[in-house]
């Protein structure tokens, strides 16, 4: 038994040994199943968890809220305000999260900016229509100046931007009526134009259906709202416009009175969605931009507010100009009015002429309306129309087009001039230094002996050394800007320097050499050639016989001069410089004879007072009010 057990257990061991081999090959392959499924199910789950990263990080919205919007927005002084003020800026952010994701979401996101800025019409206050101007804030621009040709092409002009407006939607026209006496003719010629242009309107069928409603509203020191409530009949627009009374106060507070329409107003722009347009009738720069410009600009900007102006040329690198007017009394004053200047800071020198009248010049024309209402035509989108250019010289708009003023922001404009040494001395000596005459030298010198000539000489001599002193000053000022002329790139800036060089050198080689030659007669007086002669003359010449100083003066000034007349054809640049050049720099001596005056009475008889009939403000009665002979000047 046990031999058949020893003989049997070699058989059961193999049978063991066979048994085994199937489970061990079963336990693999299940091993392997399950590391399979594994992987598989792991794959599997990670595509659905990206699945859900990419749905959780898809940007749904171009106006989700930030979590600090404060940081991506531009300092206010820098950018203007768009629209409603609203943050666009946060789409940055956002774009940048899904450019890290996927191309799908950033796609997303494209279109759903697209719609939201797909502004119709403003429907709230919060919702407004940007203007063209917001959208290129950061872009030079050249202005908005037309000249259509007198007040009735201005009106005429402004019908056809109501027409163009009318065929789009309905329309508000805010007319906005400088009340200064000076301006008494312009009100009653724009309310005969205007009764024309709005039945030529109507016959264009563009105000059916009340499209077009009208205000009045006035200005001076204080602003008048007459329509509280639009108006559709044109009658009681012009009857409005024809009872508006004059007031001599001196101040147009013309950018106040624009916030203040543009506030009363805004409800026909936010909810009755309506365009408006404020036109301003003026023939002055206005008193108040200092303290308002950019909040008129911010109000109506807004709001997408349109700005139109019907005014008067810019002097020529002035601010004030003044001429003789008659006030509605029959008193004739000296009318002082501020209708410039052009740009944002003077940048032409306020010097007379040496040996010339310059009253021709005083009153130039510009091309361009007052800086503070152009720009602000400019940046709404409106327009500045010249309904009267000047009293003085004109100059052809096509040529000046190439000189318009810098309309851009102002710290844009504030940075250029800090980068070009030359543009911030020529605005800093137009600005602080101004030599309003030139003290007429003395040019006849008695000599019946040495001593009577001598102490004629040193009379001459003392205002002509003041006189010298500040020419020096404004050179000196000056001359650190010639390194950075040539960088100059605005044409209307160069031509400015080189004239405010060249007239300075100018004036400072008279000078210089009109010293000279005194100095020179008193320490060794000439003898007369003629006998019988007994004063010497001084007069101008192209020959400088004063040293080699006034030599080079006059040579430097001679180039300036003459590179702006060259550089700048029909321009007030080029007929200053003109002018400038047309008297010699130099001087000589010329002998001649005269009688002593002798001490006699008469003169001109004393002319007896002048009375003028007003009325009394009290009593509503005539009087006569007794005034001075001598024009007064005063604020019209």
């Amino acid at each position: 038994m046990s031999a058949n057990l020893r003989a049997d257990e070699p058989e059961v061991f193999e049978m063991e040994i066979e048994s085994s081999k199937p489970n061990r090959t079963l336990s693999l392959a299940f091993g392997a199943s399950i590391a399979f499924h594994v992987v598989l199910l792991s794959s599997l789950a990670l595509i659905k968890f990206a699945d859900r990263i990419q749905a959780f990080t898809t940007v749904t919205s171009a106006l989700d809220t930030v979590e600090d919007p404060a940081k991506f927005k531009f300092d206010s002084t820098i950018t203007d305000q768009l629209g409603s003020d609203a943050s666009v800026d946060s789409f940055s952010s956002s774009q940048a999260a899904a450019n890290q994701v996927s191309k799908d979401p950033q796609q997303r996101m494209e279109e759903s900016i697209s719609q939201n800025l797909d502004i119709q019409s403003p429907a709230s206050e919060s919702m407004v229509r940007p203007s063209k101007t917001d959208v290129l804030a950061s872009v030079a621009t050249s202005g908005a100046t037309e000249h259509p040709g007198g007040v009735e092409g201005a009106v005429d002009r402004l019908a056809w931007e109501i027409a163009n407006t009318l065929r789009e939607k309905k329309a508000l026209v805010v007319w906005l009526f400088d009340v200064s006496p000076s301006l008494s003719a312009r009100r009653m010629a724009i309310a005969d134009r205007v009764e024309n242009v709005y039945s030529q309107l109507n016959a264009l069928n563009v105000t059916a259906d009340k499209a077009l409603k009208s205000a009045v509203a006035v200005y001076g020191e204080r602003t008048n709202i007459l329509s509280k409530d639009p108006i559709d009949d044109p009658t009681d627009l012009v009857r409005q416009v024809r009872g508006i009374k004059s007031e001599a106060s001196g101040n147009e507070n013309t950018f106040s009175a624009v916030t203040q329409v543009a506030k009363h107003f805004q409800k026909y722009r936010t909810e009755m969605h309506r365009e408006i347009m404020i036109i301003i009738v003026t023939d002055e720069a206005g008193s108040d931009a200092p303290q308002f410009l950019e909040t008129a600009i911010a109000s109506t900007k807004k709001y997408g507010m349109r700005c139109y102006c019907v005014g008067d040329a810019a002097p020529f690198g002035r601010e004030m100009v003044e001429a003789p007017f008659t006030m509605e009394s029959g008193e004739t004053v000296i009318g002082v009015m501020q209708r410039g200047p052009e740009t944002l800071y003077p940048e032409a020198l306020r010097l007379a002429y040496w040996g010339t009248n310059d009253y021709d010049l005083q009153n130039m024309s510009s091309g361009f309306g007052p800086y503070a209402l152009t720009r602000l035509c400019a940046e709404t989108n409106g327009l500045y129309l010249v309904a009267n250019d000047s009293r003085g010289k004109t100059f052809d708009p096509q040529v000046m087009r190439n000189y318009a003023p810098d309309y851009r922001p102002i710290p844009m404009i504030e940075s250029d001039f800090a980068k070009n040494k030359a543009k911030s001395t020529l605005r800093d000596v137009a600005r602080l230094l101004k030599v309003e005459s030139v003290p007429l030298p003395r040019l006849d010198f008695p000599a019946e002996n040495d001593t009577i000539l001598r102490q004629a000489i040193a009379d001459a001599q003392r205002p002509a050394a003041e006189f010298e002193y500040k020419i020096n000053g404004l050179k000196t000022l000056l001359e650190p800007g010639e390194k950075d002329r040539a960088k100059i790139k605005e044409a209307r800036l160069r031509a400015g320097y080189d004239l405010a060089m060249g007239r300075v050198l100018a004036l400072q080689a008279r000078s210089f050499g009109y010293n000279m030659m005194l100095a020179e007669m008193k320490s060794s007086p000439r003898k007369f050639d003629k006998p019988g002669n007994n004063q010497w003359k001084l007069v101008s010449s192209r020959d400088i016989n004063s040293g080699a100083t006034t030599k080079k003066l006059a040579a430097r000034a001679a180039e300036y001069l003459k590179r702006v007349v060259d550089e700048h054809p029909g321009t007030p640049w080029q007929m200053l410089a003109e002018r400038e050049l047309g008297t010699p720099m130099g001087w000589d001596w010329k002998e001649s004879n005269y009688t002593p005056a002798t001490g006699m009475g008469g003169g001109n008889q004393k002319q007896g007072p002048k009375f003028i009939e007003v009325e009394d403000p009290v009593t509503k009665k005539k009087k006569k009010v007794m005034v001075n002979n001598e024009p007064q000047r005063r604020d019209i």
